[in-house]
């Protein structure tokens, strides 16, 4: 009996091991954080945000889930395995066991094959796949928005490290002018008040290129954090000649809000996800209203207890069939928490389609004036290229003695602020141009 024992389990011990292998599974360990160069690219920040940004690591486990969803909902129940061993005893005079060893095998199948015909399993991997579309379209929208925040800091940095130069450069004429009122001073040519004035202006420079040296440092730290660096940020610098001025992209050439509100319906991911999204609820109403259909298990049982006419239970072959009988329930329950979340997804998809359409809209709209604001203050007769002519042809009279001190440092501070404005406005152009990507979905460059 026990060799015929052996015989039924052997077979089944490499599935009990092949099972028991992942049980102490080591958990795969998190990528590298990446190590900033010393001179950053905006094709190097992006490149890294699609290798090693937080949110795209974390839309990947998302996919991942997804993929185990899928093999969950389509895996067939293992059957089930019943073995029983005994003996058999009668009291006449005495308790005596009977010789002949009574066993029993049986196996079931745990409703596999009701699963399978009943649809029931179908509907599940439609409910896993409509999920999995949706996982993978949304690391696909965690990219869409993770660039567009990137390529925006990493103009804020580009931003303020030109400002930083443009602080320090006023800091420097400042600091020279000084040093030439001081020596003015002593040999008597200028008062002690334009000495006060020009060293106040001195004094008012290094407090600029201190604001600007903690602007720069937050931005660099903003951009750090985007792309995943997880410990202490080194100095870099930013370098991108292509973002030094401001033209019309060819992408946006003749391009209305319009033809960008047509792409941005057919392209935006989390557009598409959201479709994703109601397919996978209205499959999942039709797995609920499926489920009421009760669960069949059949079995099969083999028992003997001797051998020959005389043995007391002859060899005995049992078939079984057991099922749930929905009479109290018919999961309701289910069926209206399926239901309305369809209902939830529908709505969202058409919260989703409005905010494409005001994100399009407000990001062309941005576009058009940032654009003309740059351009009218970057160009080569813009506003900065004449302060910058002014603050040099009052500097020669001041030399001449045609202007006066005063003339001069409002000069000075006339360029300084529109040398700060012409910055910022070229980065508010670049800006608008990656929130304009970012509502339509695609690069415009």
């Amino acid at each position: 009996m026990r060799r015929r024992l052996k015989t039924l389990l052997w077979p089944c011990l490499p599935l009990l091991l092949a099972a028991g292998t992942g049980l102490g599974a080591e958990p795969v360990p998190p990528p590298a954080p990446p190590n900033l160069p010393s001179v950053l690219t905006l094709a190097e920040a992006t490149s890294l945000f699609r290798r090693q940004g937080l949110d795209v690591l974390l839309a990947e486990a998302a996919v991942q889930s997804a993929e185990g969803d899928v093999d969950v909902a389509g895996a067939v129940p293992n059957p089930s395995l019943l073995g029983t061993f005994g003996k058999s005893w009668v009291c006449t005079d005495g308790c005596n066991f009977i010789p002949p060893a009574a066993f029993s095998v049986g196996l079931g199948d745990q409703n596999a094959i009701e699963d399978s015909l009943s649809g029931k399993r179908g509907l599940r991997l439609d409910v896993a796949h409509a999920a999995l579309k949706a996982a993978h379209l949304g690391r696909a929208d965690a990219e869409r928005t993770g660039i567009a925040l990137v390529k925006q800091q990493f103009v804020q940095t580009l931003t303020a490290q030109q400002s930083l130069l443009t602080a320090q450069e006023a800091a420097d004429d400042s600091a020279k002018l000084r040093e030439l009122m001081n020596v003015r001073y002593r040999s008597g040519a200028v008062s002690e008040a334009d000495v006060a004035r020009v060293e106040t202006d001195a004094l008012e420079a290094q407090q600029v290129v201190a604001t600007a040296q903690l602007q720069l440092r937050t931005a660099k730290l903003g951009l750090a954090f985007l792309l995943g660096v997880r410990s202490a940020v080194p100095d870099f610098r930013v370098e991108a000649p292509e973002l030094m001025v401001a033209v019309e992209l060819p992408g946006l050439s003749g391009a209305t809000a319009e033809t960008l509100l047509a792409d941005a319906l057919e392209g935006r991911p989390d557009l598409q996800a959201s479709k994703a999204q109601v397919e996978r609820a209205e499959a999942s109403v039709h797995l609920a209203y499926r489920l009421v259909f009760p669960d069949i298990a059949l079995s099969v049982n083999y028992a003997q207890q001797g051998t020959g006419p005389t043995a007391i239970t002859p060899p005995t072959i049992t078939f079984g069939l057991s099922l749930t009988l929905p009479i109290f329930y018919q999961q309701q329950g289910e069926v209206r928490r399926a239901e309305a979340d369809a209902r939830t997804q529908a709505l969202s998809r058409a919260k989703a389609q409005a905010q494409v359409v005001s994100d399009v809209e407000a990001a062309f709209a941005g576009y058009r004036i940032a654009l003309e604001r740059a351009q009218r203050m970057v160009g080569t007769s813009g506003i900065l290229a004449r302060a910058r002519r002014a603050r040099d042809l009052v500097g020669i009279q001041y030399q001449k003695g045609a202007a006066s001190l005063l003339e001069l440092l409002d000069a000075q501070r006339t360029f300084r602020a529109i040398a700060f404005e012409a910055q910022s406005n070229l980065g508010d152009y670049w800006t608008s141009v990656f929130r304009l990507e970012q509502a339509v979905g695609r690069t415009l460059q």
